[in-house]
């Protein structure tokens, strides 16, 4: 390998070394071990961030082809270590009176980043298979840390089902790719384009179960409908940074995987039928998701059902792929939304955190909190608006954005899946008002002002003024998005 090669994966390689450095440090036993260790991973995953911008992409392919280096790896890549960043800076106070040995966690939060750029850059199917499951393995290791320290039943039981049901997901998708490796002889993205061009198509039974086995078990890694059930009480029981991680970055590195297979290696067989089962998909998690949260008590409960229905609406460009050549309109769409989705989330769960450690859980426990602590409840309100897509925050340009480029595709086939959508975002706004009703219009007795602490403070300052700035002013993100998805091969 050349040393323009090992410059290419330098990033990767920063990671695992900082992972491996937290781990010895550990070791150390030093004093204020809380505060160096998550200062060394944060500050090291913002080098990250610089040394990924220096990489000139250039479609650098290495490896037999099976790992790239162009825009489209790079952007997600920045996106996935800023995301590393975010989750280590909300994870402090949390880490310090939860856990007695936060080396581990932070090594864990190192590696499961370190999976995520895997995947982005991964042209093979067992390579994307092995960076998912090195992302997922530390996320099952969180929860044993927790469940460990806390002893709460409550979080064993989640963290037996996500082991349980994430090794059964798992299953189905390595099934559905060694079918896939049957049917077309190759692993590699260009190598099952090229063999689908040659003759198969989905009257093939193997290609058609093969489909399906992969569908199904990206399914299960994106909680979309009806493969969802383990995230309710994944998301309630975890610690909140955990689960704005779970949230936002597992979501984003799923679909960084999904887009790039679905518009590199299937997009030539991609029918109009195909498209229809995909959007029946898209719609009935959307409806789902939203549907149900109307009905949760439990803040985070209701959270993880609105993510749900995020996943719906990130589905819609998939389901478009391959129609009308907009494929890199719709994938710059899913990018930016996914962009404004996370700040948002990873705001609205900076909050819960921040109240989380004071124990305020469910929706009955913020009544009056944006009068006794007007700052958290002023950031919850834009959080939530900004879920639902209201104007002037990041969640109405992302939407906004996606919602019209599927729209537009192929003379406006998929208008139905954009209206049911557009109806799904009002029904999410009702239940967001629950809470803002309750943070404003009810003040129980005894009601006190709740100390989040000026390191939570500025956590979350930082993540509003994100999420208003993306708003505002999207257009240097969505030229970039434009940008990254234009380097993949449609």
């Amino acid at each position: 390998m050349s040393v323009n090669e090992l410059y290419i994966i330098a990033p990767e390689m920063f990671v695992a070394a900082l992972a491996l450095l937290v781990l010895t440090v550990v070791l150390m036993k030093l004093p204020n071990g809380n505060l160096l260790l998550g200062g060394m991973s944060g500050i090291g995953l913002l080098i990250g961030v610089v040394l990924s911008l220096s990489l000139l992409p250039d479609d650098t392919r290495i490896y037999d082809g099976i790992f790239v280096a162009d825009e489209y790896a790079l952007f997600f890549k920045i996106v996935f270590l800023s995301m590393g960043a975010i989750v280590v800076a909300m994870s402090y106070k949390t880490v310090e009176t939860t856990l007695e040995r936060p080396g581990e966690y932070y090594a864990l939060m190192l590696f499961s980043v370190l999976g995520m750029m895997v995947m982005a850059s991964a042209r093979d199917i067992l390579v994307a298979y092995v960076a998912l499951e090195l992302f997922r393995k530390p996320l099952i290791l969180f929860r044993s840390l927790v469940s460990y320290s806390k002893n709460e039943p409550i979080i064993t039981e989640a963290s037996t089902k996500y082991i349980l049901l994430g090794a059964f997901s798992s299953a189905i998708l390595l099934y559905g790719m060694s079918l896939m490796y049957g049917v077309t002889q190759t692993t590699s993205y260009a190598g099952i384009a090229s063999s689908l061009e040659e003759g198969l198509s989905l009257s093939d039974p193997l290609l058609l179960v093969s489909l399906v086995l992969l569908l199904a078990g990206f399914g299960f890694k994106l909680a979309a409908v009806p493969f969802h059930m383990w995230a309710p009480d994944i998301y309630q029981a975890a610690p909140s940074p955990v689960t704005g991680h779970l949230a936002v970055a597992s979501k984003a590195a799923a679909f960084a995987v999904v887009l790039r297979l679905f518009a590199e290696a299937f997009a030539g067989i991609f029918t109009y039928e195909w498209a229809l089962v995909i959007g029946a998909l898209a719609a009935v998690t959307m409806t789902l998701g939203n549907v149900i949260a109307i009905m949760q008590k439990d803040v985070k409960r209701m959270l993880a059902y609105s993510s749900v229905g995020q996943v719906g609406y990130l589905l819609m460009p998939i389901a478009a792929l391959g129609m009308d050549g907009v494929g890199d309109l719709l994938a710059s769409g899913l990018m930016f939304h996914l962009i404004g989705y996370g700040l948002t989330n990873f705001m609205v769960f900076a909050c819960v955190s921040s109240l989380e450690i004071h124990g305020k859980h469910s929706i009955a426990d913020y009544a009056g909190l944006g009068r006794t602590t007007p700052f958290i409840g002023m950031a919850l309100t834009a959080g939530l608006f900004s879920l639902a897509g209201l104007p002037f925050f990041a969640g109405f340009a992302s939407k906004f954005y996606l919602f019209t480029v599927v729209a537009d595709v192929d003379g406006g086939i998929f208008i139905w899946l954009v209206a049911l959508a557009i109806v799904n975002s009002l029904i999410s706004l009702y239940y967001y008002l629950v809470i803002i009703r309750g943070m404003y219009m009810v003040l129980p007795d005894g009601a006190t002002r709740v100390d989040i602490g000026r390191w939570h403070s500025l956590v979350v300052m930082g993540l509003l003024l994100a999420v208003v700035a993306v708003g505002l002013y999207p257009e240097p993100i969505v030229s970039w998005a434009q940008s990254a998805a234009g380097s993949i091969s449609f």
